[in-house]
């Protein structure tokens, strides 16, 4: 006899909920399949680009810029802070005027999510120049929380109330994002996480006071 394993039914994680009305209506991301329970991330940001001042002296240019988890949607400010030939040293903001970090021109910064080597050219960079490093916002969609993600999904951002196929197209459905109490044997989380990753998704979810128990 054929053995029928029977799947989560929607909503069955959901202990306690202050009101049904507070349940998001999302869409998740095309391929993927996934179950009632499952612990979502959101796609804020998608890659980065970078636009040199048009009255820089200086013309480096910017090699690739590889986005980490940390990094905000927006303009962030690269500033020529020590002029040097062949080199130079800079400093770069968020794009809430806080500075994430320091470098040279010609070697490997990181910082605020960024990752980036700015080259020397062939007239040096002088005080003063600016590059803007845009990063692009992100879908906003839903999709399976990966804590080695990059791009927002990385952080646990709600619970997925009913089984939704986005295996072919994008889907919609509902999220469970706030003000609830679930329960812990009831979630599916990506294959292989680890305790501490969890863990941290889990004080992530608090923060939307939505509790994991």
């Amino acid at each position: 006899m054929a053995t029928l394993t029977e799947k989560a039914h929607a909503g069955e994680f959901i202990l306690t909920e202050v009101d049904a009305a507070f349940r998001e209506k999302i869409t998740v991301i095309s391929g993927q399949n996934l179950m009632a329970g499952t612990v979502l991330g959101r796609i804020e940001t998608d890659g980065a680009t970078a636009a040199a001042d048009a009255g820089n002296t200086g013309d480096g240019a910017m090699g690739e810029i590889t986005v980490s988890a940390g990094v905000q949607e927006g303009d962030y400010l690269l500033t020529i802070t020590a002029a040097a030939t062949n080199a130079g040293n800079f400093q770069v903001t968020d794009p809430q005027g806080d500075v994430v970090g320091v470098g040279t021109v010609g070697a490997a910064f990181s910082g605020g999510g960024l990752s980036f080597t700015l080259a020397d050219g062939a007239a040096d960079f002088i005080v003063g120049d600016t590059i803007t490093i845009t990063v692009a916002p992100g879908s906003k969609k839903y999709t399976l929380h990966d804590p080695a993600a990059t791009d927002g999904s990385q952080h646990a951002a709600g619970i997925l109330y009913a089984v939704v196929d986005a295996s072919l197209a994008d889907a919609k459905g509902v999220g469970i994002t706030r003000l609830a109490t679930v329960a812990d044997v009831s979630l599916t989380w990506k294959t292989g996480i680890s305790a501490d990753a969890k863990a941290a998704a889990i004080a992530r979810m608090a923060e939307q006071h939505l509790l994991v128990r």
